[in-house]
Parts: C-alpha cells; structure tokens; sequence
C-alpha cells in the first residue's frame, strides 16, 4: 500500500468515525425532544430509525477501514479470510444504507413501506456479494481482461443502483423542502462516490493520487450531505403541528375552514371547486375521525380499498397548498393531517372535538347512495 492509499485509509476511519458519533448524537437529541411525537404513529416511517441507520453505515465504514488498514500493516491482505470479511462489510455497509433509504420519506416508491421489495434487494446484495467473492476463484487468470477486473463488474453494477436510489431520495427531500441547490449537490456527490469505485474495476482509470483524493472528497461530502439531512428532519419535526392545534371546519360542498397555527394558517376557507373527488374524501376521513370509533376512523388506501390510492391522498394537500399559495416554509405535507395506522390504513390526524360538519352537509353527504356506510356514523348523532 502507497503512502497515498495509507493516508487515504487513515483519513476515511477518523472522518467516518466523527461524521457516525454526529449523527448518533442527533439521532439520541431527536428521541429526547420529539419522542411524544414520534410515538404518536409509531407504525409510519420514522425518521429518527432513518437517521440510526445512517449512523451504522458509517460506523461500518470505520471498521471495513480498519480491517484494510490492519490487513496491510500484519500483511493477511492476501488471504481467504481478509476478502470474506471485506465482501461482509460491504453487504451490510449496502444492506444499513437500503434500511436507511426505508425509512426515507421521499424514496422510490417500490422502496417506500415496501418491506417485501426491501428483502427482495437485500437479496441481491447478497448474492452479488457471493458471486463477486467466487468468480475471482472460477476465472483465475481470466479474471482480468484488457485491465478490466471481471469479477468487481457485479459489484460495481450493485453500487450504481443504490447510488440511484440514494440520489432520487436525496433530492426529492432537499426539492421539496425548498432546498434545491443542495438538491443537485447532493446528487453530484452520489456521482462522485460512484466515480471512486470506477477504479476496482477498470484498473487504467486514474492514477492512486486522483482516485484516492476522488473518494476522500466524496466520502466526506457525502457526510455532509448526511448531516444536513438530519437538520432538516429536525426542523421537519420542530414545525409539525400537533393534532390539538388543529381544527376544521366543513361549511358547504367544496367549502372548508383550516386553522393551524403552527403553519401560520389561521381561519383561511378552502374552496375545493371542481375538485370534488379531494374534498369528499377529506370529508370521509373527518366523519369517520369525530363520530366512529376504533378501526372504523380509519380508511383503507388501496386497489381494494375504499381510496384506491395514495395519490389520492397526496392531492388532497397539494390543493390545499396550492390553494392557499402556501410558501415552502409554510406548505402543508401529507403526514400533517394524514397518520398511517398501518395496513395500508389512513386516519385524520385531527382530534375529534376540533373537526365540525355543517349539520345539512352531512345529511346530504350520507343520504347518498355510494356514501351509505356513512349514515351509520351519522346516526349515532
């Protein structure tokens, strides 16, 4: 190992190391300041779990460095024993960081609260593993190619997926949050440390100075980007309303009153229009929150459900926001006045006593014929 490298490997544990005692130390401040909140829906995604997890990559990344590290200065980097623990810190440095992305609230949609795709990807992490550890033995001197390491290819093909995934959750967060530039940045710094793996693979790219100095900048921007992350979930937390403060009043068809104060709405009337399909629905869930009881606050968001979408839901908040031309420091987020209860399960994140209904709404509203589930609710007036 160059001086380069050994610099390199130095640096990576103590910055890894500091970047993973930060962000555990944010995550213990989150579960002190919000932990009321956090256990008001603990089946929804948790960002305080997200923020743990990040916190165990880089832990992992500590000890892969001190392995390789070790393996040079005692001289077993040529043995059976050093690849296998190499290929194991890399499936669960890939597998921590996935559980991350789990619990990221603007990942992917076939990762977000999708426990059986997460398996299905640790699953190939795994394998990809297994077969990046065997083909060396199976190729032997075959095993490089015109300076390209057949072996790292599945490796390598693994780690642009999960960079892609980190980089659309990254910036989905940052964007809608108003912060855009660190958006990009973001994404720029999961290209670069896609970049520093090029190497492993294509052995003519770079020289030991550029691909070392590549992966000290892209490891640290990217605990940068990591803990900026974290502050903005702790503001997220700081300006989420709680469900006492917020009170809703149903007027007329299409006519709704808010109040949060929290999000400096304050008495402002909703008018739905034509969008009668977002307005009826928030009327469901607010019915069924102030005169039903146990399960039945609750709607099902699914093909079979009574909503047969989440988008549905995601509407229902962007016509408000858009409605109301809230600014990005005011905008409502679906889990404002939405809790998922699990299951698929949806209820009104609003106290019973602070949602009312105009008395001949919700007569008309449960007389109809495709809302006559509702007139049992009603009748218990």
């Amino acid at each position: 190992m160059t001086e380069v490298a050994k610099f390199y490997i130095l640096s990576h544990i103590c910055i890894a190391f500091l970047g993973g005692v930060l962000l555990l130390a944010l995550w213990f401040n989150i579960r002190n300041r919000f932990s009321q909140l956090l256990e008001e829906d603990d089946s929804r995604k948790r960002v305080d779990k997200g923020l743990l997890y990040l916190s165990c990559a880089m832990f992992v990344w500590v000890l892969s460095g001190c392995w390789i590290y070790g393996g040079t200065v005692f001289n077993y980097t040529q043995t059976q024993g050093y690849n296998i623990a190499v290929n194991l810190f890399s499936i669960v440095n890939n597998m921590v960081l996935l559980l991350a992305l789990f619990y990221f609230y603007y990942a992917p949609g076939f990762i977000y609260h999708n426990k059986k795709n997460i398996k299905k990807i640790i699953a190939v992490i795994i394998l990809t593993s297994i077969l990046t550890f065997v083909l060396p033995f199976v190729l032997n001197e075959n095993n490089i190619v015109k300076n390209i390491r057949i072996s790292g290819i599945p490796d390598l093909s693994l780690s642009a997926f999960l960079c892609y995934l980190l980089g659309v959750s990254f910036y989905r967060t940052f964007a809608y949050r108003g912060l855009k530039v660190i958006g990009v940045i973001s994404i720029l710094v999961i290209v670069l440390i896609f970049v520093s793996q090029i190497s492993e693979v294509f052995l003519t790219f770079g020289n030991d100075f550029s691909n070392n100095f590549i992966k000290i900048i892209a490891k640290t921007s990217l605990i940068s980007i990591f803990l900026v992350l974290a502050t903005t979930w702790v503001i997220r937390l700081a300006s989420t309303p709680k469900p006492n403060e917020i009170t809703i009043h149903f007027l007329d068809w299409s006519l709704v009153k808010l109040n949060i104060p929290t999000k400096n709405i304050y008495d402002q009337t909703i008018d739905f229009g034509s969008k009668t399909t977002q307005y009826k629905n928030l009327l469901k869930f607010a019915i069924r929150r102030k005169f039903a009881e146990g399960d039945s606050q609750t709607i099902p968001v699914n093909l079979g459900g009574e909503i047969k979408n989440q988008t549905y839901l995601t509407r229902i908040i962007e016509n408000i926001n858009d409605i109301l031309q809230l600014d990005d420091s005011q905008k409502l987020d679906r889990r404002d006045l939405f809790t998922f209860i699990g299951e698929s399960k949806y209820r009104l994140r609003i106290v019973p006593n602070n949602i009312s209904i105009d008395k001949r709404l919700l007569e008309e509203f449960s007389e109809s014929a495709e809302n006559k589930d509702y007139k049992a609710f009603c009748n218990s007036l």
